[in-house]
């Protein structure tokens, strides 16, 4: 009980934020929120990704067994997603939108969450976004562009300029090398990056729709039992069968409980698909996981 009240504590401040989001959504325009998501996506997200990986060395064998995991991860929630096809949209653009939602990760709540885990940190996140933004973003693109009309190279172009990777790619490459970037340079670069998960918080909030729960239907039960049960209860499962290190073990099962995207609606929107629909899951996700989270956080921590 007295692990379960310190993550249910140590998670509270990402929840807090998400609330605050809500109660100021009406200060700012919708136009405002959608600008400040740009910066975060453009800028202070990077800036964070890249910090946290760089900042320290990186053990190459720590991420020799962590990409492929993580990879397994995202491959699961692919292929267990799909199940959800049977309750879904006519139109296979609108379920990809949606499909996406059972292997993509709200990044900033991992962030936060890491820093409760005992055993693992920040960096190790860093890590684990460095391994699967690229993947998640291959699968995302790969599912809608099937649905739509995006040819092989502009696919492969969306991804490898998308940010989030090329920050995490960067600081990976540099913290195997063990190089030590001056900070003349990395201190304006952790400011932006102590920026970016507040604002990522309160922009959840602040685009949430806060009714979806009385929309959960079999389809987005399916994908949410997927996203928030099953790919963590196997990701734990495996771990502890194979005996993994402890820290692999926490930074894992936490990265797999976490919910889908919060910005999952967007490449949905871009390619055509039905914005809404998405942008239901992703509210449903992050509210169920306020519960799922905190469970999966204290499991891994009671068991390793």
């Amino acid at each position: 009980m007295a692990i379960f009240t310190a993550v249910l504590l140590g998670t509270l401040p990402i929840f807090a934020l998400i609330v605050l989001g809500r109660l100021v959504q009406a200060r700012l325009s919708e136009q405002a929120w959608t600008g400040l998501d740009k910066l975060n996506f453009e800028v202070l997200f990077p800036a964070l990704l890249f910090t946290a990986a760089a900042s320290r060395p990186i053990d190459l064998s720590r991420v020799m067994v962590i990409g492929p995991a993580v990879w397994a991860i995202l491959t699961l929630g692919l292929v267990a997603g799909y199940a959800a096809r049977r309750f879904g949209p006519e139109t296979f653009l609108d379920f990809a939108g949606a499909w996406q939602t059972a292997w993509r990760f709200n990044t900033a709540i991992g962030f936060v969450a890491a820093a409760i885990l005992t055993h693992a940190d920040t960096a190790l996140m860093a890590v684990v976004a460095g391994m699967a933004v690229p993947v998640a973003n291959v699968f995302a693109v790969s599912a809608l562009s099937r649905g739509g009309n995006l040819g092989l190279a502009a696919t492969v172009r969306r991804v490898v300029l998308n940010p989030f990777f090329m920050a995490s790619l960067l600081g990976v490459l540099v913290g195997i090398s063990g190089f030590t970037i001056p900070d003349v340079i990395m201190s304006p670069l952790r400011l932006l990056g102590q920026a970016a998960i507040p604002v990522a918080l309160v922009s959840v909030g602040a685009t949430l729709d806060w009714r979806a729960l009385a929309r959960l239907n079999g389809f987005s039960g399916t994908i949410l039992g997927v996203k928030l049960m099953l790919l963590p209860a196997v990701t734990l499962g495996t771990c502890l069968l194979l005996g993994a290190d402890p820290s692999i073990t926490s930074i894992l099962t936490m990265f797999a409980a976490l919910p889908t995207a919060s910005a999952a609606h967007v490449l949905a929107s871009a390619f055509g698909a039905d914005r809404a629909l998405t942008a239901t899951i992703v509210a449903q996700s992050t509210l169920v996981s306020a519960v799922t989270l905190p469970l999966w956080i204290t499991l891994v921590e009671f068991l390793v």
